[in-house]
């Protein structure tokens, strides 16, 4: 696989269960046959679904992939709390069996509804945000009692796709109960847990509630169906060029080679065109990204520029 190593592109990757984000990028590293390889948007052990890996230099890339829309299907347990807000923690609290088939799914529904829109949403204790400059689920594990700020997120839908009653053993301590299995398809912003939903819903019904499966399908244009798993992927053949995929991202503009060149010294080029705050795809008569750039006064202003390495269209 050492062809792709001096080439830069965006890999999407089907990551398994059991392995955190960063166990999938050093596998990439060593199928890419290069260092130089990040990711947007980290995914839990428990949870499978699309990675976005920049590869080179499209790590640079990242930045404007990180932050796009993501959709989720998940399925919330009803019927207990846990510490982690998911199947790998330990049981706070358990509902009577009464309590969880007291829950209609016209209440689930409900309950859901009122977790959707611009909401203020608090973090699982468990989550990555740094509290004094270390991680909150650190924090957690060496039995620190931590509550985190509520923070704005938007949640589009939550979209039940089924709910039924379940006889299983709770997660920790191996006791079996009564729950209410409800699985949900979620469109969300950037920094949006799907934790968090389940914790808010099963507090909101009063039988707690936590996370049992967890699957991203799709972060902005790049849907779960174009992923590859870690055994089948190529990273030579797999490789999505940056001029393609900042063409889905953005608007793309051809330049011809004098204004690319200009473009790529970080010149200002005239164009006859309205303001754009963008950003917008430049793209050289090659194929190639030169960059991504705005428009103000009828001139081209670079925001990043990307190394022509052969990443071609």
């Amino acid at each position: 696989m050492n062809s792709a190593s001096s080439r830069s592109g965006i890999l999407l990757v089907d990551k398994p269960q059991g392995l955190t984000s960063h166990d999938v990028v050093a596998r990439t590293r060593r199928l890419a046959g290069t260092r130089k390889v990040g990711h947007a948007g980290t995914l839990d052990p428990l949870a499978t679904g699309l990675l976005v890996l920049g590869v080179n230099s499209s790590t640079r890339l990242l930045t404007y992939v990180v932050g796009l829309e993501k959709e989720y299907e998940a399925v919330i347990r009803l019927g207990a709390s846990t510490t982690t807000d998911d199947a790998e923690g330990e049981v706070l609290e358990r509902a009577a069996a009464s309590d969880v088939e007291a829950v209609t799914p016209e209440a689930v529904v409900a309950g859901l509804a009122a977790l959707t829109g611009d909401v203020l949403q608090r973090p699982s204790s468990v989550s990555a945000i740094k509290v004094d400059g270390k991680r909150a689920y650190a924090r957690v594990r060496g039995g620190e009692t931590v509550v985190l700020d509520a923070r704005a997120v938007t949640i589009s839908s939550i979209d039940v796709l089924a709910s039924e009653l379940v006889s299983t053993a709770a997660p920790g301590d191996g006791e079996p109960g009564t729950f209410r299995d409800v699985s949900v398809r979620v469109v969300c912003s950037s920094g949006t847990y799907i934790r968090a939903i389940a914790r808010d819903l099963g507090d909101a019904l009063g039988v707690g509630g936590h996370l049992t499966v967890l699957r991203r399908t799709r972060i902005g244009p790049f849907g779960i169906d174009r992923a590859h798993t870690l055994e089948t992927i190529d990273a030579d053949r797999d490789l999505l060029a940056p001029a393609a995929v900042a063409a889905e991202l953005y608007p793309s503009i051809p330049f011809d080679a004098s204004q690319a060149a200009d473009l790529r010294n970080g010149k200002r080029v005239a164009l006859d065109a309205e303001n754009a705050p963008g950003p917008l795809a430049a793209i050289d008569p090659d194929g190639l990204l030169i960059g991504l750039f705005e428009i103000r006064g009828g001139t081209a202003r670079v925001l990043v520029n990307f190394p022509t390495d052969g990443g071609a269209a």
